[in-house]
């Protein structure tokens, strides 16, 4: 298999421990005032009345399954940039937790609030972005862990 469609799998899969801390973190961790919509939902919402698809902004239902979608279609895509560290000596949880700081960063502190899908970070409470840095984390320590295991599984 490509190692970047290995990569993207991987990225895809990491979505599932990435999103079960979030939903947990924010029920258990964060105070009531703060366990509004997770960034996720806040980016499909806001893209979605971007686009003009009011009834997947306006229908609770359509919006969470829309939000899913989206965040695992992202975890994907962005998974596939650990295709070029996978030759790199560095243990894969390490190579992985690098990727996934640097997408919080990029995404954060840089594509998000450039497209208008999510205001900065730095207008977050520290918190919430705690909550979504440790994400990020275990999003890319599991994604380099699989990546690094589907490849060496395949040479076998």
């Amino acid at each position: 298999m490509n190692p970047v469609l290995k990569s993207a799998l991987a990225g895809c899969a990491a979505t599932l421990p990435m999103s079960v801390w979030m939903l947990a973190a924010q029920h258990w961790l964060l105070p009531r005032q703060e366990r509004y919509p997770l960034p996720p939902e806040q980016i499909t919402e806001h893209a979605a009345d971007a686009v003009g698809l009011e009834a997947v902004a306006r229908n609770d239902g359509a919006l969470k399954l829309a939000s899913v979608v989206n965040h695992f279609a992202y975890g994907a895509a962005v998974g596939a940039l650990y295709a070029p560290l996978r030759g790199r000596p560095e243990p894969a949880a390490l190579k992985g937790t690098g990727l996934g700081l640097f997408v919080w960063t990029a995404s954060y502190l840089g594509l998000l609030p450039a497209t208008g899908l999510l205001s900065s970070a730095a207008h977050h409470p520290a918190r919430r972005n705690a909550l979504m840095i440790v994400a990020h984390v275990i999003w890319g320590s599991v994604t380099g862990v699989l990546a690094e295991y589907r490849a060496t599984g395949a040479r076998r």
